[in-house]
């Protein structure tokens, strides 16, 4: 209630919430934000497989008969900023392993009242209005980034929270009363809180006594961000009471809602009279022996005692060796876990994996331009010949003379990092429904990581060879030849298995760069199955007899090459354009390639193959 209500508490971290209760909880923040006018809307999950092209803009890439258009509009993050309607929510389900992108996205937006945002567009500036509820680990906060963490205002403790009675048909989703339980709960706060949830409240003044209380609560050295933190859920908490300024009881009250431990006032004790170190009441035994343990299964009974001399307790058992033990957990309910030593923490967490721009990695990829040599390595000797010919006449010497400063080097682009195989089948449009549309996700994609691309066209009217596949590789989707390969007519023949055969091969040597591989490659194939060219035809380029079903056989055993390929990099899509008959060979392809069909009769839908 108290972050709805406050935009400067934006930030909401759930620690040791059980995964199962992630979904309720959400939904319950989700319905008051949204308040009982209007329905909550879906919230925007981040993991770990986010990135910045998802979260800061959205790319829609719409197909023409004249090529490719590109439109680059605000991504989640960076729209509905507006004043008008519910903040949005974003749900982060565990924190320890959310992407670098997120991680970066959150450190700039919370607690943020202007955010300038500039990624590959025109620049935009917003007023983040998002509320964040994050879930994490009390002991993997230690890995976690200060910075990040930081960030989040409200720490709640969640180990023992549940659900029970009417609430328990929030932790089932889909459940028909879940949104009676929702309305339930949300109807037990009071009619104030619920209108200032939806309105807002206005900042009240923070007393001198809640300052000094909030820093004697904290302890010195905790930082301000928590001091800041602790006094605007103060101020917040005097504002939905309708109190005119925040008071040290405000900060004894924000203290018990994150955790933090707030001392009570002790009875006066007489001087030479100090406190026990152990209040609690027990038992004692005879002299010599321990105190009674009060443990389950704990053995009431005093230890035997040996010569006169109490037998101690050997205490927990401790690892013998070198081999690391278990990290320590953190104190249950410390609002800040990360300050208890834990796990090694990254030495960069906000960074991204750096790529390698030196060594021999640095020789390989195509030349785009030549610049002035700084060493001896790949030296550009056309270039380097050129420019000390233009020097022959002024340096006046009777041999051809090259100086240093005559060297230039190569200029090489980049390995990529994502690739985009396209295995287009020609003479199977026929039926089928618009490509544009059905490779707009795999050409959205390679157009926002960059991706190189590698188009293999099988059955085209215009092919040089008609029984051999053709293919070109391009820097990316804005290739011209791109959008012209998407819309040649069909031809006669179909020598599907050696378009198979190119992509395994193309594939196969994507793999093989040793440092400079892909990190992740697709290859989607658009066909309805049916080759009617055999392989041994399309090496010879000499027509065979017969041919019967040979092409669809070789077909299918060139994509069992590529199905046994890795496949934590490589993602194998199969288009279907649902023709009849032999509707089933798309799915036979594709359950070699270990490929998901895609439904391009209609456009949408897909399935696993295989089940």
């Amino acid at each position: 209630m108290c972050a709805a209500a406050e935009p400067a508490l934006s930030g909401v971290l759930l620690l040791d919430l059980d995964p199962r209760l992630v979904e309720p909880v959400a939904r319950l923040f989700g319905a008051v934000l949204a308040g009982a006018d209007e329905p909550a809307r879906p919230p925007l999950v981040l993991g770990a497989a986010d990135r910045d092209e998802d979260l800061w803009t959205r790319t829609r890439i719409r197909g023409g008969e004249h090529g490719i258009t590109v439109v680059t509009e605000p991504g989640p993050l960076a729209e509905g900023d507006g004043a008008d309607g519910a903040p949005p929510l974003v749900v982060v389900p565990d924190l320890a392993r959310l992407s670098v992108a997120g991680m970066r996205a959150a450190v700039q937006l919370l607690g943020a009242d202007l955010v300038t945002v500039e990624r590959g567009g025109p620049r935009r500036t917003v007023r983040p209005r998002a509320r964040w509820l994050a879930v994490c680990r009390g002991a993997d906060a230690g890995r976690v980034s200060r910075h990040l963490l930081d960030r989040f205002a409200l720490r709640l403790p969640m180990a023992g929270l549940r659900l029970p009675g009417p609430g328990a048909a929030l932790a089932e989703p889909g459940a028909g009363q879940a949104g009676e339980a929702e309305q339930a709960l949300l109807a037990g706060l009071p009619a104030a809180w619920r209108s200032a949830a939806r309105r807002g409240v206005r900042p009240v003044p923070v007393g001198d006594a809640a300052i000094a209380r909030a820093q004697e609560l904290l302890g010195p050295g905790t930082g301000v961000r928590r001091e800041l933190a602790l006094l605007r859920l103060a101020r917040t908490l005097a504002a939905l009471d309708g109190r005119p300024s925040a008071s040290a009881e405000h900060s004894d009250a924000a203290a018990r809602l994150i955790g933090v431990a707030v001392p009570e006032s002790a009875p006066d004790r007489p001087e030479g009279h100090p406190e026990p170190l152990d209040p609690a009441p027990g038992p004692t035994g005879p002299p010599g022996t321990l105190p009674e343990r009060r443990g389950a299964g704990a053995d009431s009974r005093p230890r035997a005692r040996d010569g006169g001399r109490g037998l101690l307790d050997t205490g927990p058992a401790e690892g013998i060796g070198t081999a690391p033990g278990a990290a320590p957990s953190p104190a249950v309910g410390n609002p800040y876990p990360e300050d208890e030593p834990a796990a090694v923490r990254d030495a960069v967490p906000l960074s991204g994996p750096r790529r390698r721009t030196t060594g021999p990695g640095s020789t390989r990829g195509t030349v785009i331009g030549t610049r002035r040599a700084t060493d001896l390595r790949d030296i550009a000797h056309v270039r380097s010949v050129r420019e000390a010919a233009v020097h022959q006449r002024a340096r006046r010497t009777e041999r051809f003379t090259v100086s240093p400063v005559d060297l230039h080097s190569n200029v090489r682009a980049a390995a990529p990092e994502r690739v985009l195989v396209l295995l287009l089948d020609h003479t199977c449009r026929a039926g089928a429904g618009p490509w544009p549309e059905v490779l707009a996700p795999f050409l959205q994609w390679a157009y926002t990581s960059r991706a190189a691309v590698q188009v293999i066209e099988v059955g085209a009217a215009d092919a040089a060879d008609e029984l051999r596949a053709g293919s070109f590789t391009a820097r990316g989707v804005l290739d011209p030849r791109v959008p012209a390969a998407l819309h040649r007519r069909a031809g006669r023949a179909t020598p599907l298995a050696h378009g198979v055969e190119l992509a395994a091969q193309a594939l196969r040597r994507l793999f093989r760069r040793q440092g400079t591989g892909p990190a992740e490659a697709w290859l989607v194939v658009v066909t309805d199955g049916r080759g009617n060219v055999p392989l041994r035809v399309s090496h010879t380029g000499r027509p065979a007899g017969e041919v019967a079903a040979t092409g669809v056989e070789d077909a299918v055993a060139a994509a069992a090459r590529i199905g046994a390929m890795d496949r934590t990099r490589l993602h194998v899509a199969v288009v279907d354009p649902g023709r009849e008959p032999y509707g089933d060979l798309p799915y036979v392809l594709a359950d070699r390639l270990g490929a998901i069909v895609v439904d391009g009769g209609r456009g949408s839908g897909a399935e696993v193959a295989g089940g």
